[in-house]
Parts: C-alpha cells; sequence; structure tokens
C-alpha cells in the first residue's frame, strides 16, 4: 500500500511541482516506485517531463467518470541511471481539468473522487505524490482526502506565513473527511540565506513548527526552474549537482518520516 502525499499550499509560486516532480525523481533513485499526479489544470507537473505533447487521456476523465481508470504514464527521464531507481510514473493534467473541476461539483462524491480512483492503484507504488493548484477548491480537496500526509512547500519571506496559516486551518477542516491526514513536513524552498528577511523567517518557522519543519532546505536555484523547464528533473540536467544533492536529502528525510 503507498505513502500518499499532497503536495500542497494555497499561495502559489512557493515550489509545489518543482517539489513534487523532483522529490519523486529522488525517491525513485532511492529505490521505490513513484507515481506522480499532476492535479493542476496548468499541467506544469505534466510539461516538467515532457509528457505534454503526447497527452491522451488525463486525469479529468477519470475524476468524471469512475469507470475510466487513471492513465498512468512511465517517463524514462525523471531519475538518474542507477543500478537501485525504480520506476516514476505520471498522471498528466491539461487544461481541460479546469472545466472538469465545475463539472465535479455537481457530482455525488466529488470530494472522494481522487481517493476511490488511487486505490486502485495504490499497491503498484510505495510512494504516490499529488501536485495542486494554488486554491483550496475541489481539486485541492481530493489530494487531501486522499492522502495521509501533507508536503507544504513554503518561500521564507514573511507574506508567505499567511498561506502556511491558511493550509493549516484548511487541514483541520479536511480532517472531518480524512482524519488519517498528517502534515509530514514543511519545505523551505527557494531558499536564499544570503537575505536577512528569509533568515529570520526561515528561523521563526522553526521555532514555530519545530521538528514539523524538514532540515532540508531546497535554495535557490536557476537550474531547477531550467530542468523543468527542458521536459527532465534536475537528475538529468548539467549544472544542476547542488539540487541534486538537496532533493536526495530530501528523499531520504521523507522516507524516514513516511
Amino acid at each position: 500500500m503507498a505513502t500518499i502525499i499532497a503536495v500542497a499550499n494555497q499561495k502559489g509560486g512557493v515550489g509545489k511541482t518543482t517539489t513534487t516532480a523532483n522529490l519523486g525523481a529522488a525517491l525513485a533513485l532511492r529505490g521505490c516506485n513513484v507515481l506522480l499526479v499532476d492535479l493542476d489544470p496548468q499541467g506544469n507537473l505534466t510539461s516538467a517531463f515532457g509528457l505534454e505533447k503526447d497527452v491522451q487521456q488525463t486525469v479529468a476523465e477519470s475524476l468524471l467518470d469512475r469507470r475510466i481508470p487513471l492513465p498512468v504514464v512511465e517517463v524514462a527521464n525523471g531519475a538518474a541511471s542507477h543500478e537501485n531507481a525504480r520506476h516514476l510514473s505520471v498522471v498528466p493534467a491539461a487544461v481541460g481539468l479546469a472545466s472538469a473541476e465545475a463539472q465535479l461539483m455537481n457530482k455525488l462524491g466529488r470530494e472522494l473522487r481522487l481517493r476511490d480512483q488511487l486505490l486502485n492503484v495504490s499497491d503498484t507504488f510505495d510512494y504516490i505524490m499529488i501536485d495542486t493548484p494554488p486554491s483550496l477548491g475541489v481539486l485541492t480537496i481530493n489530494a487531501l482526502v486522499a492522502a495521509s500526509r501533507v508536503i507544504i512547500p513554503t518561500e521564507a519571506r514573511f507574506f508567505s506565513l499567511q498561506g502556511l496559516q491558511m493550509l493549516e486551518e484548511s487541514i483541520e477542516e479536511i480532517l472531518y473527511l480524512n482524519p488519517r491526514l498528517e502534515v509530514l513536513g514543511i519545505l523551505l524552498s527557494k531558499m536564499d540565506r544570503r537575505l536577512k528577511e528569509e533568515r529570520q523567517v526561515a528561523q521563526y518557522l522553526r521555532e514555530r513548527w519545530g521538528v514539523r519543519v524538514f532540515g532540508t532546505e531546497v535554495a535557490t536555484n536557476s537550474k531547477i526552474l531550467e530542468a523543468g523547464s527542458a521536459g527532465t528533473s534536475v537528475f538529468h540536467y548539467h549544472g544542476a549537482e547542488k539540487a541534486v544533492d538537496a532533493y536526495l536529502a530530501l528523499a531520504d528525510e521523507v522516507i524516514t518520516r513516511a
């Protein structure tokens, strides 16, 4: 049975997609079978692995019709070549997911659609990670209801703290539908320790949330964005060695905690 992790934050631009893509690749490199679910209508996770041109079916169809299984596409460029690397697969998304979200509002059991679909494939994977849109709509609720753990990426900026607090309140509400949900960790993403504000916010987060903040920090790094734009993970992108080390360290923390 897979450990299902939602990667969520109601604030946009905090690194949810890059975290999902590269942490997923790192977990595969650590010997885990990993499924990544793109639940954002922008489809950035799908594009991060160069799958956007080949998408014939997306997660949208499976959410709207329980009889349609999730489309699982194995990717070849997720983790670096290594004898211990396992399979990394993606459930793709496209812009049509936005209209599907509107249609879901009129469906019975709309919050449970993803959970029920993932139950059909959870025995195949060690980890299932869900990339979510930057809002608490029915798609993000589906992710939080399906998951047993949530990773919250956040920038070390004072204005990012509000999004973190809002998500905490939302998780309290989700516990009504999913009492198993726990925060696996808060990830300091796009971290720049040269900036006094970011050092101060990082210190505040560690004092406020303690061990729930991952020890690993992902530093701001243009190579992470370049890798995503090139349709690959940092493990297949020249010059991204520092990011590789960070995501492998994060994967080790996730395995230990999960």
